[in-house]
């Protein structure tokens, strides 16, 4: 259960990253943008988590 959770943890970072990028770049906050970066790949990294998990048959 704990792949599928991080994955959909990573995936609603990922969208909120994303949109919070666009927003910044639409309104020019440069914050909200870096912000949306560091969001999005906090995201990724949690995806990356669960498919270690998965592939680690959640041992770790």
């Amino acid at each position: 259960m704990g792949e599928l959770s991080e994955k959909i943890k990573g995936n609603a970072n990922e969208l909120a990253g994303n949109t919070k990028q666009a927003v910044g770049e639409m309104t020019g906050n440069e914050r909200l943008e870096r912000e949306g970066e560091g969001q999005e790949r906090k995201g990724e990294a949690q995806q990356f988590k669960g498919e270690v998990e998965g592939a680690l048959g959640n041992d770790i």
